[in-house]
């Protein structure tokens, strides 16, 4: 299987460039599976509901998912990319899967980052898992990273691969997802975005680029540089991600230990 990331530095609010500066980058290249960054067409630092309002989309009606959809017929390659989506009078900040055949679901995030929690409504979809035929796919959103129970509910799932659009501003993530793929033995795609976004007065983010794919034994299998756009591919196999022995006697699944979980005895939280 052939999987890729495009890191890029998008225009704030110009959805029409940014889809088709990504149509013109991998226009020739060749890939399964292709993972684009959260809210790669419109920008990330929102300055009011009212631009939030104006750039978001229902999906999959809204005129960015049915580009992607264009793009992943075109191209005959599965396309995961993180958009922000109207549903009624709520926001959500979304990632959607599509592929050569048509569309095929929404990821809304689950745990909203930094000024998102001024606009955007916390993910009801749950961690959801897609088997696409040539892997199983998983998808989280930025932030998700930072809570392990993210990747391990993906995995727990049967997900091979776990898509992961990203604005990343913290440094944490690009040394941490090698151990969220250790222990969890699942492949990530991890498509950030570079550049700086200062709007309306606000503090200027600065987003760290160094966009990733990691192995399920932990290796970073690629990674981009932390100023640069660019389009990485690679080729990994799925079937390795199915493997949970870590040696002859551990299964990192089977010998999971819910029941040793509970918080307390008057909360029956499990992990």
């Amino acid at each position: 299987m052939i999987v890729g990331f495009y890191q890029l530095n998008p225009l704030f609010g110009d959805i029409n460039a940014n889809v088709e500066k990504v149509r013109d980058t991998v226009k020739n290249r060749e890939m399964d599976l292709l993972v684009l960054p959260e809210f790669f067409a419109t920008g990330y630092q929102f300055a009011s509901i009212d631009e939030v309002a104006d750039l978001s989309e229902e999906i999959p009606d809204g005129r960015t998912t049915r580009e992607l959809l264009k793009l992943s017929h075109d191209k005959h390659m599965f396309v995961v990319a993180g958009l922000p989506e109207k549903d009624g009078d709520r926001y959500y900040n979304s990632a959607v899967l599509t592929g050569p055949d048509g569309f095929l679901g929404v990821y809304r995030k689950t745990h909203l980052f930094f000024e998102e929690t001024l606009f955007f409504t916390r993910g009801d979809t749950g961690f959801k898992v897609w088997d696409i035929g040539i892997c199983r796919l998983g998808i989280m959103i930025c932030f998700d990273w930072f809570y392990p129970e993210s990747m391990r509910a993906l995995a727990l799932k049967g997900a091979d691969i776990i898509a992961h659009p990203s604005n990343l501003v913290l440094p944490f993530c690009p040394d941490a997802m090698p151990v969220r793929c250790l222990e969890n033995m699942t492949y990530a795609i991890t498509a950030n975005r570079i550049g700086t976004e200062l709007r309306h007065g606000k503090k200027p983010l600065t987003f760290i680029g160094k966009s990733e794919i990691v192995s399920p034994k932990g290796q970073i299998l690629l990674r981009a540089p932390d100023d640069e756009e660019a389009v990485m591919i690679t080729d990994l196999d799925p079937a390795e991600a199915r493997d949970k022995m870590l040696n002859q006697y551990n299964n990192i699944i089977n010998d999971r230990r819910p029941d040793m979980y509970v918080r307390s005895q008057d909360q029956n939280i499990q992990f």
